[in-house]
């Protein structure tokens, strides 16, 4: 599995790595995921930026600690950059992506809000 963000973004895009025309709109969009998730309280405390393909996922969980859950990150970063690079074009599938976002940033900030410290039992 690819860890650089632009790269693995850029394919679940359906861009080739080696296709560089769109980065600059595709970190953009990568980067404000990253400060709504900021904002949401998810992630390091200085926020985190992405300049170009050297920046990996897990660069951003070792900055961020044990949570959030990657694969949840890794996903709300990917529909918030569709949403805005490529949207899909029926209002129907819009607003399924606009729902899943919705849960995203839901279950994200519910599990910054409700975690444990290692070894202590609920």
């Amino acid at each position: 599995m690819e860890d650089s963000i632009l790269i693995s973004t850029k394919k679940i895009l359906g861009l080739a790595a080696d296709y560089t025309v769109f980065d600059l709109d595709v970190l953009t969009h990568i980067n404000a995921a990253f400060s709504i998730l900021h904002q949401l309280g998810v992630g390091p405390d200085e926020g985190f930026f992405v300049e170009d393909d050297t920046e990996t996922w897990t660069d951003f969980q070792l900055l961020a600690g044990s949570e959030p859950s990657i694969g949840l990150v890794r996903t709300y970063v990917y529909l918030k950059v569709r949403m805005l690079f490529d949207p899909p074009a029926t209002s129907f599938l819009q607003e399924s992506m606009s729902n899943q976002i919705k849960e995203y940033e839901w279950r994200l900030n519910v599990g910054r809000e409700y975690v444990l410290p290692k070894g202590t039992v609920p």
